[in-house]
């Protein structure tokens, strides 16, 4: 008699960290959700810098066109460092330390994730909060740590080691999510999950199921970043993430 083989349940892919045109991004919400169609995605978060507006707008268009959920998400500016807030229903305030923040988000009823924590720790601009929120992840009411951020620079593939490494003994759900500026990097690194809808993410999220994924950088998206760089608006996101 042949022992029966359990069989891995197939998982989805979420991108939970992209900007649209309504911050610092290339392309318009209804071309990120295009786009990630396109790449066979299930769920993604549009979080914008410190607004919702592209969101929203993502959330209607993928509403009408079944394929893709869209979480209305937001990239707050804390004091402390970047937090990414999901499921939102409205606008989170930056300025505030990340403790309160994460505090804003899970009164509305979202989920707080720490972004590339310990990327850029430390203020690099004066007056400007560093972006990453380091070690306070572990003491701030998080929901998970993104432990898988697409950024390609030695600094960021350095912190993602450090995100892991912390995130062994934190024990929070880990994610991961591209930060892409252009289309192209969609899913360059990703979140997968049971199930396919943005309700099964955010159940695996809260049971500490899912799983980070880096995937590679598409040479178009490379190329593309090299024109973002060089822009006005794109060396102004650049100091402040």
């Amino acid at each position: 008699m042949k022992a029966q083989v359990r069989e891995e349940p197939k998982l989805a892919v979420a991108d939970l960290h992209i900007h649209t045109s309504h911050s610092d991004g290339e392309d318009s919400p209804a071309e990120v959700v295009e786009h990630a169609r396109t790449r066979g995605i299930s769920v993604i978060a549009v979080t914008d810098h410190d607004c919702i507006d592209g969101a929203l707008i993502a959330a209607s268009h993928a509403a009408a066109v079944p394929g893709v959920d869209v979480i209305v998400g937001e990239e707050v500016s804390t004091s402390d460092g970047h937090v990414l807030g999901l499921f939102l229903a409205k606008w989170v305030a930056p300025g505030m330390s990340a403790a309160a923040t994460v505090q804003a988000i899970h009164d509305q009823g979202g989920l707080a994730i720490a972004a590339h924590p310990y990327w850029r720790t430390k203020r690099r601009v004066p007056g400007r909060p560093p972006h990453g929120v380091g070690n306070l992840v572990a003491g701030s009411g998080f929901d998970a740590v993104e432990i898988l951020n697409g950024g390609f620079t030695p600094s960021m593939i350095y912190a993602n080691l450090l995100a892991g490494w912390a995130n062994e003994h934190i024990g929070l759900a880990e994610t991961g999510g591209s930060d892409a500026h252009v289309k192209q990097a969609i899913g360059s690194a990703a979140t997968l999950f049971e199930g396919s809808t943005a309700i099964d993410l955010r159940e695996s999220i809260e049971a500490g199921r899912t799983r980070a994924k880096l995937g590679r950088q598409s040479a178009v998206a490379i190329g593309r970043y090299v024109a973002w760089g060089i822009t006005p608006r794109s060396r102004v996101a650049i100091e402040v993430g």
